[in-house]
């Protein structure tokens, strides 16, 4: 097969007006207008504001293409488009041969006929999704719910056509990022032509996994112009597994073919073993003469969705086993990593999967309000062992239910099905986000006030749209193209019929009393849940970030640009609430983001170590969320300019295979040892309380035996007759040679701390191809937060607390000389805030 990608030589224009403008592919209309300096950046101040008017016009694309005679001679020529957004009528040599109105799916088109030899033109009109939109629903006869749709923002008053329109939900807005509608060619045009045979397709089945051998079943279909003998041979990396004829009949051939690899290397999720990936290649052809060929990689793995009843009858378990072992899930929630999505580089992803796996997490959930993420994040998951919870894409709204909008969402899914169910990162499917608690078709209590809003007969319809959607068609898909893998209708979810709630027992939970529920922090003790997909705490990006989307007039958080860079509507005076409770509040800006960034480190931290705590009652925590679309302020760990925030450092802390937990309340404090490791450890924890000057008060060191996989209590002990503003408790976990865990606790807020100046000394030099920063102090220092103005990179730990008479070595990635980065070296304290 000859493949051809169609990415040179691209303009664009609003359609009918004005000329002609370079333009990139893949690309969106607005970086196209950025890039031709028609439109400011839509991300700076109050922009967005300013570029409300794109996403109401049609716009035009074109590009010209030469076709030789030895391809225009193959009896076969696709076009193909892997990603329209989203309305678009494609031209070739000015006949219309596609007619495309859903972002997700990817376009074949049969080019034969329309390509001729030398000069072709292909030009694409991508209508307004929001006029779109607008039309739909009023052939709807009456709004759906949307409850994260900005119409508002976008000039609509409450016309919110974000239900109706198959792209990526957040482009209409949300309470983390802007509105900002696109139009484009969002992923890649090829042109292929073929002769004898095409495959597609391929799927590679683990049937059975032994130590000795694996057992496949590799499905593809070859598409044959004619009757036709061709020899098949399969590889898995380059050993060749299988070898044979296959004889084909005009049409569609689906093929089944049984391999086995011998002395296989399993897939593990991150933590528990090696990432093996084999490239399984199929090569259809006669003798040496190769017709086609394709590829895929994939892990071996088995995998179990476990929902076992509890022995008491009352809940059910819901975790992953992955090859016959139970997986704490640890990680976060995963938006797009921008609104404009072709601006996402291969380096940005990995950043943000490598982000992932360094803070030892194991998994990430796609949500279901962005998009089916490109072919490299799975693969980049793969690769660092991070388990994939994968939403379809539909998040907090009603849909419609007519015949073409469930046609469309079916061939979506198996669009997108097919695509991505052989990467062993992927453990579930889950058909949306937060739809059935909003609903609560089962409870006329329950919800989010949606059913009310609607007539009996509008309720009935509603609600069988939903019914078919999500109870009939995309399970239907996964069952067809996927099967290994568990469909799961929509998150949280108690099971179907049942929904969650702070109480049920079974499935998976979403707990928001603490943040949009004001519930203090301590709640995260109080509700269990049997996996917790959803939780979490706002923070603002540092002042470093803040400044590249602000001017110093705006250095306030009740300013015009920081609240518009903050979509929930009680966002940033909610993190003064909280703050209020814990810490005192700082009059300088910079310091409140500081403190504001702890703040989310410590609820998002104690969150997980009371679900850690719970195993295995409890089998996963993923707090929202790991990272950003656009600069704002959110509840994410890293800021869209890739800093870490506190939170990221502390959950790399707090997600460690062994960790110490401790918690105190009336006057006691518990240590409990959390493991993720497969066998026994016998283990020296020692526990002392001490002065923040560094006296010792009292001492006590005792063996433990840690089992596998477990959670346990291991000392309580009273706490009395210490001044609690002035001591900590410093507990160390030491298994010679495995691990070393230590962790500090303060038995008051930290407002109530009597902190001094700490004498905080630096030593800095270089240590191979980083910057080494050794540091000590003469009392406390807590919460060290160290930035370096103007440099990229991470330092391997940040806002961590220096006990007197000890040293703390951090290192920086190495870049320019090592005065310069002396020069921009910043240290920053709790104390320095009181």
């Amino acid at each position: 097969m000859d493949r051809i990608l169609l990415d040179q030589n691209w303009e664009f224009r609003q359609a009918d007006t004005g000329s002609w403008m370079p333009a990139t592919v893949s690309g969106t209309v607005h970086t196209d207008l950025l890039a031709n300096k028609v439109i400011e950046d839509p991300y700076y101040r109050l922009n967005e504001r300013q570029v409300q008017w794109i996403d109401k016009e049609d716009w035009e694309y074109r590009t010209r293409f030469v076709i030789d005679r030895a391809i225009l001679a193959k009896e076969h020529i696709d076009l193909v488009f892997y990603g329209l957004d989203t309305y678009a009528e494609v031209y070739l040599n000015d006949e219309q041969i596609l007619q495309a109105d859903n972002m997700f799916r990817t376009w074949r088109v049969n080019g034969k006929g329309y390509v001729k030899e030398g000069n072709n033109l292909l030009r694409i009109r991508f209508l307004s999704p929001v006029n779109e939109g607008l039309k739909k629903l009023q052939a709807h006869g009456y709004p759906l719910p949307a409850s994260n749709d900005q119409s508002e923002v976008g000039g609509l008053g409450d016309q919110r056509v974000s239900p109706f329109v198959r792209k990526a939900p957040y482009h209409f807005g949300w309470d983390w990022g802007p509105r900002l509608v696109t139009s484009g060619i969002w992923r890649p045009i090829t042109l292929e032509a073929w002769d004898e045979a095409r495959i597609r397709d391929l799927h590679v089945i683990t049937k059975m996994v032994g130590h000795e051998q694996v057992d496949l079943e590799a499905h593809f279909t070859v598409l044959a112009s004619e009757k036709i003998r061709l020899d098949a041979r399969i590889y898995a990396d380059t050993m060749l597994i299988h070898e044979g004829k296959l004889t084909l009949m005009p049409g569609e051939n689906p093929i089944r073919v049984p391999v086995s690899i011998r002395q296989p290397e399993l897939w593990w999720p991150n933590g528990m073993g090696g990432q093996k990936v084999y490239r399984i290649r199929v090569v259809v052809g006669q003798g040496k003469e190769i017709a086609d060929e394709t590829e895929v990689t994939t892990g071996l793995r088995t995998l179990r969705l476990v929902q076992d009843p509890d022995p008491d009858g009352t809940g059910k378990s819901f975790y992953f086993e992955i090859n016959g072992v139970p997986v704490f899930a640890k990680g976060a929630n995963y938006i797009p990593n921008d609104v404009f999505l072709t601006r996402v580089t291969p380096d940005r992803y990995e950043y943000i999967v490598r982000s992932a796996a360094e803070a030892n997490m194991n998994m990430l959930r796609v949500w279901g309000g962005g998009i089916y993420e490109d072919d490299l994040f799975y693969d980049l998951c793969d690769d660092y062992g991070i388990m994939v919870w994968q939403d379809f894409m539909f998040a907090c709204s009603m849909y419609p239910g007519d015949d073409a909008f469930l046609e469309s969402v079916r061939l979506e899914a198996a669009d997108n099905v097919k695509r991505l169910r052989n990467h062993p990162c992927i453990v579930l499917w889950c058909g949306n986000n937060e739809i059935e608690n909003a609903w609560a078709e089962w409870d006329e209590n329950r919800g989010w006030g949606w059913k009310q809003l609607y007539k009996s007969e509008q309720r009935a319809a509603i609600w069988e749209a939903y019914d078919t959607l999500f109870h009939k068609i995309l399970p239907a898909v996964v069952a067809e193209h996927d099967p290994a893998v568990t469909y799961w209708h929509s998150s949280p979810s108690a099971g179907l019929g049942q929904l969650a709630g702070y109480d049920t027992k079974s499935g998976d939970m979403h707990y928001w009393g603490v943040w949009h529920g004001l519930n203090p922090f301590s709640d995260f003790r109080k509700y269990r849940a049997r996996f917790m997909s959803e939780y979490g705490f706002q923070s603002f990006p540092e002042f470093n970030s803040v400044k590249r989307y602000t001017l110093p007039v705006d250095y306030d958080i009740e300013s015009e640009v920081m609240m518009s860079h903050q979509r929930s509507g009680i966002g940033n005076l909610r993190i003064r609430q909280y703050m209020e409770a814990d810490y005192t509040i700082p009059e300088d800006f910079e310091q409140f983001l500081y403190v504001g960034q702890l703040l989310q480190a410590e609820a998002i931290k104690m969150a997980i170590e009371c679900h850690r705590a719970d195993m295995p009652y409890c089998m996963g925590t993923l707090y929202w969320q790991i990272n950003d679309c656009w600069p704002v302020a959110s509840w994410s760990g890293i800021d869209y300019y890739g800093r870490w925030k506190a939170l990221h450092y502390f959950v790399k802390e707090a997600f460690k295979p062994v960790a110490l937990v401790m918690d105190g309340n009336e006057g006691k404090v518990q240590v409990h040892i959390v493991s993720d490791l497969p066998e026994t450890r016998q283990a020296v924890l020692t526990m002392k309380i001490m002065t923040f000057e560094g006296q010792e008060l009292w001492k006590e060191s005792l063996p433990v035996d840690i089992p596998a996989r477990s959670s346990s209590n291991y000392y309580e002990k009273e706490i009395t007759g210490y001044d609690i503003g002035k001591t900590v408790l410093v507990a160390s976990l030491a298994a010679e040679g495995v691990f070393n865990d230590t962790g500090l606790h303060y038995f008051t807020q930290p407002k109530y701390l009597k902190l001094a100046d700490p004498g905080i000394t630096v030593e800095i030099g270089v240590k191979g191809d980083a910057f080494e920063v050794t540091l000590a102090s003469t009392s406390l220092a807590k919460n060290v937060f160290l930035t370096a103005e103007g440099y990229g990179g991470q330092f391997s730990d940040n806002f961590f607390d220096i006990l007197p008479g000890e040293k703390v070595k951090v290192t920086f990635p190495k870049s320019g000389n090592l005065e310069e980065f002396k020069d921009h070296l910043k240290i920053m304290h709790l104390q320095q805030t009181l």
